[in-house]
């Protein structure tokens, strides 16, 4: 087949290669039904979702791909092939920040394809109950945002909850203002959760001066008042569908490389997959020098410090924990000999999880 051939041979030979396509994905589905009941047979019940396993998929399909499809394409379709193969073997049920149409829900069907359910929750705190409580197998939390920082909330709630992070999504933020009106100066009320107002302050700016904007508890939430009275929002792409609304404005986030890191939580411990993360909460001695004497030992054994933050331990006035990202998985040997020496000059060392890297 080449560029001589009719435009009716050239859709037949693409119906042919759909047919052997769709025969292939059926048989991949049929060894992941087959997967399954192994698992069954050797006494395996909880753990059919392994995201070692999956990162490790999708990697190699990134690094197996000779094109001329993009790398990133070919893992969201096999994140989706992927999606549907799990669901035969056990269907997932996934907690979110509500209401439907959030960055939240967008990034747990980026991390876990459409063939999950989803679980919309009112707060943070609720998705961490969901998971806790076995009404979801996971949960996905937004943790810090590339322009506005760190969500503090949830490190918070990390200091009293047993779970594990499991995974990582980082999901490029676009903000659309959404509305029914049909131009600019028609708009005289802006809708949005306070940190997509921070982040498109300037466009707001320029844009629609003097204009009222009222934060609201989500982006989803302001696209459902848009919709309702004729105001206009600024939320996602999934919002303007799901409420039935235009974009009269796209992509009006100030910084175009923003970005929102989402963890995602569940019950079980993850294998390395090669290319790791760990994440850890520590409480220091008080006393001189007690921070360096911590991280130093990273840098002597050239691990890489992705991030630190400090929150209030809420124990006693002044007295603070640091949640700490590193490169590499808890169970590598480098990696463990740190955390064994780290053990006798803290307060508290508790390992959040170690996880694969966000693929896609």
């Amino acid at each position: 087949m080449g560029v001589n051939d009719s435009l009716s041979e050239l859709r037949g030979a693409i119906d042919e290669l759909d047919s052997q396509l769709l025969t292939l994905f059926n048989q991949r589905a049929d060894l992941a039904k087959a997967v399954a009941a192994v698992k069954l047979r050797e006494g395996e019940t909880v753990d059919f979702y392994r995201p070692d396993r999956e990162a490790s998929v999708l990697r190699r399909v990134k690094e197996q791909n000779p094109g001329p499809l993009k790398d990133e394409h070919v893992a969201r379709i096999y994140r989706e092939l992927m999606s549907s193969c799990l669901a035969l073997e056990k269907p997932l049920t996934v907690a979110y920040l509500g209401p439907s149409g959030t960055f939240t829900q967008e990034a747990a069907l980026k991390h876990f394809g459409h063939a999950v359910h989803t679980v919309e929750t009112a707060t943070i705190a609720d998705i961490f109950h969901e998971v806790e409580n076995g009404e979801a197998h996971y949960g996905v939390v937004p943790v810090e945002n590339s322009t506005e920082g760190v969500i503090s909330h949830t490190l918070d709630i990390f200091m009293n909850s047993a779970l594990q992070i499991c995974g990582e999504v980082a999901l490029r933020i676009h903000h659309h203002l959404l509305t029914n009106v049909e131009a600019l100066d028609q708009v005289k009320v802006v809708y949005s959760h306070q940190q997509s107002l921070a982040q498109c302050r300037q466009w707001l700016m320029s844009h629609l001066p003097g204009v009222e904007t009222i934060a609201v508890s989500s982006n989803a939430e302001a696209a459902r008042l848009a919709s309702e009275e004729g105001a206009a929002a600024i939320a996602g792409e999934i919002a303007s569908d799901l409420y039935q609304l235009n974009m009269l404005a796209s992509n009006i986030e100030d910084e175009p490389n923003n970005t929102t890191r989402f963890l995602v939580i569940g019950q079980q411990e993850v294998p390395p997959s090669g290319d790791d993360k760990t994440s850890m909460m520590i409480s220091t001695k008080n006393i001189a020098g007690a921070l360096q004497s911590v991280l130093a030992p990273f840098a002597y054994a050239g691990i890489s410090l992705n991030k630190i933050e400090s929150r209030p331990s809420r124990q006693a006035a002044w007295d603070y924990v640091f949640f700490v990202d590193i490169d590499g998985h808890q169970d590598d040997e480098k990696v463990s000999t740190v955390l064994q020496e780290l053990l006798p000059n803290v307060n508290l060392l508790k390992v959040l999880g170690s996880y694969p890297k966000a693929v896609i």
